[in-house]
């Protein structure tokens, strides 16, 4: 189900797993290249025989989080690593990714066994969790920081390990996948044609009651925070199986079905959210307009809003992440000068480390300061949507102009303008204005967070 190869099995029925017996001991971690993908064998238990490639980037941080990133049928962990931008987005912000592959090389993942949908059952889930192991005791991975993401059949997998580990991932983005246990054959990679189809719809309690009864059955901690990708246009698997997804999770992360808010972050994108009662962002759900079984298309923003999701845009492990904002051009730093002064216009200065230069951004996609015991919002004033358009700080009210996409071209644009936050006349000297703008991909609308 790789958006660009030809699904030529889809159909075929059961496929025969092939079984390698796997040493007990574990080799001296090889050393990866820099910025390159680096095969590793031997990384543990590994009863399918799954392949393991991992992307250290050259600017990986110490104790770095861990994206697990699944391809879909006839793809490969190469493949993926490609065609997707997850891997430069690594390069950015310094996270190891893991792409596996399945065997036999192009098949679909194992979603459909009872070995698979139970917690330590066997199948594929069992190798996965080996290569997550392995980078943290080789590469320093952070065992509290782990997260998972694919398409098709690994936005299907992707539901799955959120549904058998939820004490080990924090967060996961699926992308044209069903729910957990939807694909359910009783067989080692079956093919559902009802669930593929969108024929497959229960109730939240019994979507959430799958999740709780089967993948980890007595578990009651924390569970995983989820992201979900769907095209209107898929003629593979089903549009439908978006809103059983929401169902589903909705369910067991104990929020509301009705959303929290409703916007059009791109052209033909309906994104709704789903909070808890502390506002926090449990479930998004991405509706795309026209878009057929090709998701995430690279070069777009859709790899970044789901590292956005889980919070690597800056290494954290977290619903929201602190750092400052960093004018490139400037090599200055976002500054609220009145520190929390409602409507102030945000200006660059010295980087300071002062908490005037803190900004926090939101598993809502909001960038906040705090002063005095206050936070409050970067706004777009009046709710403009014009170039020159001031950016202030304003009570904080969950409004589109209070929302900012972190794209990973180093553009920071407004949810509801499209306009880039821009340093005003190419200016790097203190105290100079910051505002929106069209975006030109100067360097006065480049910034750093972290």
């Amino acid at each position: 189900m790789s958006r660009s190869r030809p699904l030529i099995s889809r159909l075929l029925g059961v496929i025969a797993v092939l079984c390698l017996a796997v040493g007990p001991s574990l080799q001296a971690a090889p050393r990866a290249a820099a910025a390159s993908l680096t095969q590793i064998t031997n990384f543990g238990t590994n009863p399918t025989g799954l392949v393991m490639n991992l992307y250290v980037p050259t600017s990986v941080k110490a104790n770095p989080p861990i994206l697990l990133a699944l391809h879909g049928c006839q793809g490969s962990g190469p493949y993926l690593y490609s065609s997707t931008d997850f891997a430069s987005l690594a390069d950015r912000y310094g996270f190891l990714v893991i792409y596996p592959s399945t065997n036999p090389s192009g098949s679909c993942w194992d979603v459909s066994s009872e070995q698979a949908l139970t917690r330590n059952g066997g199948s594929d889930p069992v190798g996965l969790m080996s290569m997550i192991t392995y980078a943290e005791q080789h590469y320093g991975g952070n065992a509290n920081a782990v997260y998972v993401t694919g398409q098709s059949s690994g936005g299907m997998m992707t539901n799955v390990m959120l549904a058998d580990y939820p004490d080990v991932f924090k967060a996961g983005a699926a992308f044209m996948g069903v729910p957990y246990h939807c694909f359910y054959t009783g067989s080692v990679r079956g093919w559902n044609s009802a669930c593929a189809q969108g024929q497959v719809s229960k109730t939240p309690q019994q979507w959430g009651g799958l999740v709780r009864n089967t993948g980890y059955p007595g578990y009651t901690g924390p569970r995983p925070r989820v992201q979900l990708w769907h095209g209107t246009a898929d003629t593979i698997l089903s549009h439908n199986n978006l809103g059983e997804e929401v169902r589903q999770w909705t369910d067991v992360l104990g929020v509301s079905q009705t959303p929290s808010a409703t916007d059009t972050p791109v052209a033909n994108w309906t994104r709704t959210r789903y909070n808890n009662g502390t506002g926090a962002t449990q479930v998004e759900a991405y509706s795309l307009a026209g878009a057929g079984h090709e998701l995430p298309v690279k070069g777009s923003t859709m790899a970044a809003e789901a590292i956005r999701f889980m919070g690597l845009d800056a290494g954290s492990s977290g619903g929201g992440t602190t750092g400052a904002l960093r004018a490139v051009d400037a090599g200055k730093c976002l500054t609220d000068a009145n520190n929390t002064t409602l409507g102030t216009q945000q200006q660059i200065y010295a980087c300071t480390g002062g908490v005037n230069q803190a900004w926090t951004r939101t598993s809502s996609g909001q960038l906040t300061v705090t002063g005095g015991g206050t936070t409050l919002c970067l706004d777009a004033a009046a709710r403009g949507t014009s170039p020159g358009t001031k950016a202030i700080v304003w009570t904080c009210g969950g409004q589109a102009n209070q929302q900012w996409r972190l794209n990973s071209n180093g553009t920071v644009t407004g949810v509801q303008s499209g306009l880039c936050l821009d340093v005003a006349g190419l200016s790097t000297t203190d105290g100079t204005p910051v505002q929106l703008w069209t975006c030109s991909g100067g360097r006065n609308q480049q910034w750093t967070f972290g």
